[in-house]
């Protein structure tokens, strides 16, 4: 016959006891943090931020935020008289309303599509001449059409350039 020798280990039951501890540990923690989550008030500041925080960034975010957006880079439209209208339209907007931020970066094909249409219906003998601020509006009121959770203000033109192939 063969008899089974078992050793008390103190060794083994005394990992188990700390892993058991810290498991319990971590349990409380998240109770605590929870009951604390709940209690708080929501426009509570923050208990603690991680990395360093400069004052003009907290200052940036109580001021709404307000970036341009000139996401739809340099157009290059041709135009009936067979010249060329370089053009670069950009406009403020409040960076903190997320939904409306993912929803221009989403919109930028449609904005270069609507400024293409607008500039090459204009007749050949008034695209020397258009007025400046009613292209704005009409443009604005087109962008904004398009758009359904927010509304652009102001438009800004930059770059603005009418290169003749006649010459």
């Amino acid at each position: 016959m063969s008899k089974i020798i078992i050793k008390n280990d103190n060794s083994s039951r005394i990992v188990y006891l700390t892993l058991l501890s810290a498991a319990g540990a971590l349990i409380v923690l998240i109770l605590l943090g929870t009951i604390f989550g709940l209690i708080r008030s929501r426009n509570a500041p923050p208990v603690f931020t991680l990395g360093r925080q400069t004052g003009t960034q907290q200052i940036a975010v109580q001021n709404d935020d307000i970036r341009v957006f000139s996401g739809l880079g340099r157009l290059r439209i041709p135009l009936a008289d067979s010249s060329t209208l370089l053009l670069s339209i950009a406009f403020p907007y409040s960076a903190s309303d997320v939904t409306f931020t993912e929803e221009l970066a989403a919109r930028i094909g449609d904005f270069r599509t609507i400024t293409t249409s607008y500039f090459t219906s204009l007749p050949a003998e008034n695209i020397d001449q258009f007025d400046e601020d009613e292209t704005k509006q009409e443009l604005l009121r087109r962008f904004n059409a398009s758009l359904r959770l927010g509304r652009i203000e102001t438009l800004y033109f930059s770059d603005m350039m009418i290169i003749n192939s006649a010459l």
